[in-house]
C-alpha cells in the first residue's frame, strides 16, 4: 500500500516569499506546512527592506524576475485589499542631473514601455512612476501566512529544518528540530529560505549554488520641517548600481538607503560605522532637506544574493520532490505573489494535486512574535536580544 504523507507540501521559510507559496498552495487544495527556523516569521530579510513596492518599470525586459514582478502587480490590488495591508501609494519620481541622466531616464521609458508600465515622462526630463507604492513588509508577510492558516495551512515557528531525505512511495522526510514536529513526511518540498536557502539545499546533496548576504543598511528620519514627504525620490540609475533610495514610510517617517555590502557572515545584522557617510554622500542630491538633519534610528537588512545567479527558481537535480527558490534579492517583496503562483505549478509538476484557487480571506495572526512598534525596528531588536 502506497504511503500517506502528512502533508503534501512542506515550505521552509517563513518570510514573504515562503508565507507567499504557503497562501498560494493551500488556497488551491494542498496540505501545506510552513516551517520557519526563527521565532517569528519575516525577521529577516522580508522585515529589513525598503517596503517598497516597484511596478518593475525598471526591470530588464524579459527575464523571469521581470516577469514575475509584473504578474505580482497585476494580483497585488486585490491581495492589499481584502487582506486589509495598510500601502502608502504616493508614486515615484526621477530627476536626471545632467545629459547623461536624460539619456537613461528616456531608456527608462523605453523600458518601461515595453514592460507595459505607465510613466510619465515631463519635459523639465523628469520621470515620474505614478504606480510605485509604500507598504509595512512586515504586515504584508502575516498578512499572507494568516491567509494560508485561513485556507488550512500549518504555520510552525523555532522550527528549523534539519535534514532531507528520500523516503518510500516517491515521498520526502523531513527532520525538523522541534519537538513540536521532529519528523513528518510531504510529497514536495520548497526551500524559501533566503539566506540559509544553500545549507537547506546542502542537506539533500545539492550544492549547485551559493547564497552570501548583501547587506543593505537604512537610516531614519524625522521628516525635515515636519513636512511629510509625498513620493518616492529614486535616483536615476548609475553603472553597477541602483543607488540610494529616499523614501516615506507608514509611520510618516522617511527613510534613505539601501547601501550595498557584500559580506560573508550570515549573522552580522549590525550597522557599519561607514553607513551613514555613504548614504549621506548620496542622499542630498535627491532631498537636499536630509543634508544636515540627524537620523534618529538605523537598521540593516542582509539579502540573499546568488554567486553569479538572481532568481533561481526550479527543481532541484539532487532530490525529486525538492523544489529551490533562491537567491531572491531585493525585489522579493515586489515579486512575491508572481512567485508563489510560478511555484505552485512546478509543485503541480511533482503530482501533487491542486484545484482552482479558493476565496481570498484574512486570517488569524500566525503564531511567534507579532509586530510591535514600527516594522523597521523588529528584526534589530530581535538580533540584539538573541545576541544579549
Amino acid at each position: 500500500m502506497a504511503g500517506i504523507p502528512d502533508c503534501d507540501v512542506v515550505v521552509v521559510g517563513g518570510g514573504v516569499v515562503g508565507s507567499a507559496v504557503a497562501l498560494c498552495l493551500a488556497r488551491r487544495g494542498a496540505a501545506v506546512t510552513l516551517l520557519e527556523a526563527q521565532s517569528g516569521l519575516a525577521l529577516q530579510a522580508s522585515g529589513t527592506n525598503s517596503g517598497i513596492l516597484h511596478t518593475g518599470f525598471d526591470s530588464t525586459p524579459g527575464e523571469l524576475e521581470t516577469r514575475l514582478i509584473l504578474r505580482s502587480a497585476a494580483l497585488r490590488d486585490c491581495v492589499l485589499d481584502v487582506l486589509e495591508v495598510p500601502v502608502l501609494r504616493c508614486g515615484a519620481v526621477l530627476v536626471p542631473e545632467d545629459d547623461a541622466g536624460r539619456a537613461t531616464v528616456e531608456a527608462l521609458e523605453r523600458g518601461a514601455e515595453h514592460n507595459g508600465v505607465s510613466v510619465l515622462h515631463h519635459d523639465t526630463g523628469i520621470l515620474e512612476v505614478p504606480g510605485e507604492a509604500v507598504t509595512d513588509p512586515v504586515a504584508f508577510t502575516l498578512a499572507l501566512a494568516g491567509s494560508a492558516i485561513a485556507a488550512g495551512a500549518q504555520v510552525l515557528v523555532d522550527a528549523p529544518v534539519e535534514a532531507l531525505a528520500a523516503g518510500d512511495d516517491d515521498l520526502l522526510d523531513v527532520t525538523v528540530g522541534s519537538p513540536a514536529l521532529p519528523r513528518l513526511s510531504c510529497r514536495a518540498v520548497v526551500n524559501c529560505a533566503g539566506l540559509r536557502a544553500d545549507d537547506v539545499a546542502g542537506l539533500a546533496g545539492d550544492a549547485t549554488f551559493r547564497v552570501y548576504p548583501r547587506k543593505g543598511e537604512f537610516l531614519v528620519f524625522d521628516p525635515p520641517d515636519g513636512l511629510a514627504l509625498k513620493r518616492i525620490r529614486l535616483p536615476v540609475p548609475e553603472a553597477g548600481t541602483k543607488g540610494v533610495i529616499v523614501f516615506p514610510t507608514l509611520d510618516g517617517k522617511v527613510v534613505a538607503g539601501p547601501t550595498a555590502h557584500d559580506q560573508d557572515n550570515k549573522g552580522d545584522w549590525s550597522v557599519r560605522a561607514d553607513a551613514e557617510g555613504e548614504i549621506r554622500a548620496k542622499v542630498a542630491r535627491l532631498l537636499p532637506s536630509l543634508g544636515s538633519a540627524q537620523p534618529i534610528a538605523s537598521y540593516a537588512g542582509l539579502r540573499p544574493a546568488g554567486v553569479g545567479a538572481n532568481y533561481l527558481i526550479g527543481h532541484s537535480a539532487a532530490l525529486r520532490g525538492l523544489v529551490h527558490v533562491a537567491a531572491i534579492r531585493s525585489t522579493g517583496l515586489t515579486a512575491s505573489l508572481g512567485i508563489a503562483e510560478y511555484v505552485s505549478g512546478l509543485v503541480a509538476e511533482l503530482g501533487v494535486p491542486l484545484g482552482e484557487p479558493a476565496p481570498l480571506r484574512p486570517g488569524p495572526p500566525p503564531p511567534g512574535l507579532g509586530l510591535d512598534g514600527p516594522w523597521w525596528t523588529r528584526t534589530a531588536c530581535y538580533e540584539a536580544a538573541r545576541a544579549a
